[in-house]
């Protein structure tokens, strides 16, 4: 499968991570995502591993596992590897297609620039990634 820019863009766009990126910092997104293909079983990302991309689901699906226990399954529109190229640290769980796996991938040095040229970008990232914190950190109790 091929993808366009525009096709590239609007899948990127369903992921949760881009949900505040105007159509300009998609495209610029799109244009420097790559699409790629896993076989069955194939290992994506390796946990304790530097991770240098970034990965949207576009067909079929991963699971994901921590000290050999499988902790989530994703699918289309579900996104990994976002914590590695934001702080450059060891992935903190192995990912792994469950079957024929169509992604698009950004690597870290490409979100980078992205940021840099698309500075709405890194506040609409960070906004999607405060989210998700408040979300962990918030109880009941608060």
């Amino acid at each position: 499968m091929t993808l366009t820019q525009d096709r590239r863009a609007t899948l990127l766009a369903t992921a949760a991570l881009f949900a505040d990126v105007d159509a300009t910092g998609m495209d610029r997104i799109a244009e420097r995502a790559v699409e790629v293909e896993f076989a069955a079983d194939h290992v994506i990302a390796r946990q304790g591993e530097i991770g240098t991309g970034f990965f949207v689901i576009v067909s079929g699906g991963v699971r994901v596992v921590r000290d050999g226990a499988v902790i989530a399954n994703l699918g289309p529109g579900d996104f990994f590897g976002e914590l590695s190229i934001l702080d450059g640290q060891p992935r903190v769980a192995q990912v792994i297609a469950d079957g024929p796996t169509t992604c698009l991938a950004l690597a870290s040095w490409d979100f980078e620039a992205v940021v840099r040229e698309e500075p709405a970008v890194a506040l609409a990232v960070m906004r999607e990634l405060a989210r998700r914190l408040r979300g962990l950190t918030e109880g009941p109790h608060h």
